[in-house]
């Protein structure tokens, strides 16, 4: 049945079947829809590939002059999207191996987190960065060819970094060709100048000249000065004063 209105209307409500007193009930509508919320991930978690039994992998050896034993750090990975234009590697687990059971606790608690974070997909390239980081509080060490390492920890993450590389999960800096001609020609000069005035000792590594300092850019020992001008010969860092 029509009802005719003969007056404006200023305002409106809405009829409720349940009376508003009723407190009960309304709190436990909140609870109810808290107790079905769904779990939203940021992104998809990479899973074992059904039926896959090996996975291919890469060994890497660390061996540091702080322990007589080496470590060898083995990444495993998973190919998504396989045969598409998409198709992606990524790593999917790790494992660190070493006879020195001093460190059996820490590998154990890091290959585990790291696995972890493999598997849940997403960016994982801040690994790398992460681990460099870590500086250990009783010094660091010069690795072979003038590279500082300040922890087992960052050459760890030096291996990840690599291997990421390796993979195209992530890209390497590289020198252009008309900067690597120069850093090739300082490298000659230094070289040439150092061996006049102090030659190099048969057991000191040749990859830079024996008077080339720590680069602040790249941790690496191989800062010379040339024309009053500092400059890396491993990243072409420079600073001219």
């Amino acid at each position: 049945m029509g009802i005719k209105i003969d007056h404006k209307i200023v305002g409106y409500e809405v009829v409720k079947d349940t009376q508003a007193g009723d407190s009960g009930a309304q709190a436990a509508t909140p609870k109810e829809e808290r107790g079905s919320a769904k779990i939203i991930r940021m992104t998809e978690q990479v899973a074992r590939p059904e039926g896959m039994e090996a996975l291919e992998g890469s060994t890497y050896k660390i061996k540091t002059p702080l322990d007589d034993h080496a470590m060898y750090v083995t990444i495993n990975d998973i190919v998504l999207n396989a045969g598409t234009e998409h198709e992606q590697r990524r790593p999917f687990e790790i494992f660190i191996n070493s006879k020195n059971m001093d460190h059996f606790q820490w590998i154990v608690a890091l290959t585990r987190l790291m696995s972890a974070v493999f598997r849940k997909g997403g960016d994982v390239t801040f690994l790398a960065e992460e681990l460099q980081a870590v500086f250990d509080p009783k010094g660091g060490y010069f690795k072979p060819g003038g590279k500082f390492m300040p922890s087992i920890i960052a050459e760890i993450g030096a291996v990840i970094e690599h291997h990421l590389q390796k993979i195209g999960l992530m890209e390497k800096e590289a020198l252009s060709e008309q900067q690597q001609l120069i850093l090739d020609q300082k490298r000659a000069e230094a070289e040439a100048a150092n061996e006049t005035v102090a030659p190099r000792a048969a057991d000191e590594a040749a990859d830079y000249p024996a008077s080339a300092t720590l680069c602040n850019k790249c941790n690496t020992k191989a800062v010379v000065i040339m024309d009053n001008c500092a400059t890396c010969l491993s990243c072409g860092y420079s600073k001219c004063g």
